[in-house]
């Protein structure tokens, strides 16, 4: 049953994360930005669309890695190994763009 409901969707072409990442309330985000290979541009394109918006919430940064990981999550199985890569360096490149600690390692206090 359930399969059923699935291929009815895909027929139809209407999932809401696609809808999200077309029309965001946060960022307007370059036509394809998720479809690059280079994650140095997909980063900077980013940073730049999170920057120029004023509809988001929080800072740019949690605007821009948010939406970014928003993708690489609902792209799910329909996204190649070689594009996952990509678009997780890209996260490492934001994290670069705004300054930022790659997650899990924070620098150690020197204990007097």
């Amino acid at each position: 049953m359930r399969k059923r409901a699935r291929q009815r969707r895909r027929a139809g072409g209407r999932y809401w994360s696609a809808e999200v990442t077309r029309r965001s309330n946060a960022l307007d985000l370059e036509a394809d930005v998720f479809r690059g290979r280079d994650p140095r541009r997909i980063a900077a394109s980013l940073k730049r669309s999170a920057e120029a918006s004023e509809r988001r919430k929080g800072t740019p940064y949690q605007s821009a890695m948010s939406m970014l990981t928003f993708y690489a999550n609902r792209a799910g199985r329909n996204m190649g190994a070689g594009q996952r890569r990509v678009l997780e360096r890209a996260k490492v490149e934001l994290r670069k763009l705004f300054g930022r600690e790659p997650a899990g390692r924070a620098k150690k206090r020197a204990v007097r």
